[in-house]
């Protein structure tokens, strides 16, 4: 059973074409042990055609997709299995244009 001390609040912010999908911000409540790939499974859930531009594969996020967790990428990090803690700022950039 889980209680409610065990539950953690994070905050996700989308930029630029991700915003056309999905909220700018999003607060969302998870157990404890969730994970990058737990919210994002959570998030292409809520939100039709995220997937699509964050994974190119069922688990492979595509390759010009960064995540940062309070700022570090999770590329060097743990990547989808990047621990979730409470309070924790998760940003979406989608790839960036332009030359």
């Amino acid at each position: 059973m889980t209680d409610i001390h065990d539950r953690i609040t994070v905050t996700v912010k989308s930029f630029a074409t991700l915003r056309e999908v999905m909220d700018a911000e999003v607060r969302m409540e998870f157990a404890e042990g969730a994970t990058i790939r737990s919210l994002l499974t959570e998030l292409t859930g809520w939100y039709s055609g995220l997937s699509d531009l964050l994974f190119s594969a069922p688990d492979t996020l595509r390759d010009f997709v960064n995540i940062l967790k309070n700022g570090r990428n999770i590329h060097f990090l743990a990547g989808l299995d990047t621990p979730l803690e409470d309070g924790d700022i998760i940003a979406l950039f989608p790839p960036a244009a332009g030359g």
